[in-house]
């Protein structure tokens, strides 16, 4: 693969903060820093620096420090410029002890670092890829407070006087909470009965609050899904949430060149571990681990209702295989088979 300095004569690293940006211009032939600035992290700071990169001629190239947070912005607008943009997930960093540290050095870094990569990563890009991501990201903050609440409430129980205990003993959980939500604490009570049966009342209240609140999140993510990529929900296992997982990954075509990209973007790519005449793999622990449990969700479910799935593990059991390492081997077949239906666009119905 060709290397970013084969491609451009020019590479504008930029440390992104929530409030200015700092960018630093590198010539990729001598790699001399052409120049350095400052901006707002506004529009007109965008504007600002695209004008500094004007003045250098030649092929340019950006290199971003947090294209999904702070730079978020400044990504969107280069991307409507048509400009080159390169995602930094980690620029390599010298040891803070030994290193030198600041807006001005961190941008300088980001370029090299750009330079020296081999595999240039694009940025998430796309209207439906960001609201399939907000929505994803305020179900699961719902869903664990829920958790969270009904923990609360599980605790509360057990210490509470003999008397509220006894209200909820050998309930289910969601008796518990139709139990709570029933409640209706008097005055005349004890004051720790009273305060007990108030607090158990309100979480309750909080969890179906926040149950519903998941539910609509789910509802608007399986609308977003049906009118991007609605062949996803075709697919054993794959529901709303793990297709939506799946495509805020994945972002747009291009952007993975290849099915193994997409299995070590997903932390579903066995790493080598060998050493002499031992040859083995490890498992690997990095890579987007939202989209891992996608892929895992997805292998539980076939293992449960898909025939050829089961006739898979029982064959590979056969040969020695366990069952975690059966389940590795599916999450990186299922990666494979997403990664392409992913990148060929879905036929249109056939009207006649």
């Amino acid at each position: 693969m060709s290397m970013l300095a084969d491609l451009v004569e020019v590479v504008i690293g930029v440390d992104t903060h929530k409030d200015t940006h700092t960018a630093a211009l590198l010539d990729t032939r001598t790699g001399g820093v052409l120049a350095r600035a400052t901006v707002s992290a506004d529009p007109d700071g965008y504007a600002e620096l695209v004008a500094l990169a004007g003045q250098h001629s030649g092929l340019r190239a950006w290199a971003l420090e947090g294209s999904g947070g702070y730079g978020a912005g400044l990504a969107r607008h280069l991307a409507d410029a048509d400009e080159l943009v390169i995602e930094l997930d980690r620029p390599v960093r010298p040891a803070r002890r030994g290193g030198a540290k600041s807006d001005a050095i961190d941008a300088e870094r980001a370029a090299r670092d750009a330079l020296a990569r081999t595999r240039l990563a694009q940025p998430k890009t796309g209207p439906q890829r960001a609201a399939l991501q907000a929505r994803l990201t305020a179900r699961r903050a719902a869903v664990e407070a829920s958790a969270t609440a009904q923990r609360q409430l599980h605790a509360l129980v057990i210490t509470s006087p003999e008397v509220v205990r006894a209200r909820f003993r050998g309930q289910s959980t969601r008796a518990m909470l139709t139990t709570a939500t029933r409640l209706r604490p008097t005055t005349n009570a004890d004051v720790e009965v009273f305060n007990c049966l108030t607090v158990l009342r309100d979480l309750a209240r909080r969890v179906r609050f926040l149950e519903a609140e998941a539910a609509e999140h789910e509802k608007a993510i399986r609308v977003i899904v049906r009118s991007w990529r609605p062949d996803l929900l075709q697919l054993t296992g794959v529901g709303p949430i793990v297709a939506a997982t799946v495509l805020t990954a994945w972002s747009h075509p291009g952007r993975c060149r290849n099915d193994a990209a997409f299995a070590m973007l997903a932390g579903a790519a066995p790493i080598p571990a060998s050493s002499g005449k031992t040859v083995r793999y490890r498992l690997n622990r990095s890579g987007d681990r939202q989209l891992n449990r996608a892929l895992h969700t997805i292998v539980l479910t076939r293992l449960q209702r898909d025939e050829r799935t089961r006739a898979y593990a029982d064959r590979r059991r056969a040969q020695g295989k366990t069952d975690r390492e059966i389940k590795r081997c599916l999450k990186r077949y299922i990666a494979r088979d997403i990664y392409r239906r992913l990148e060929t666009p879905p036929q249109p119905l056939d009207a006649t």
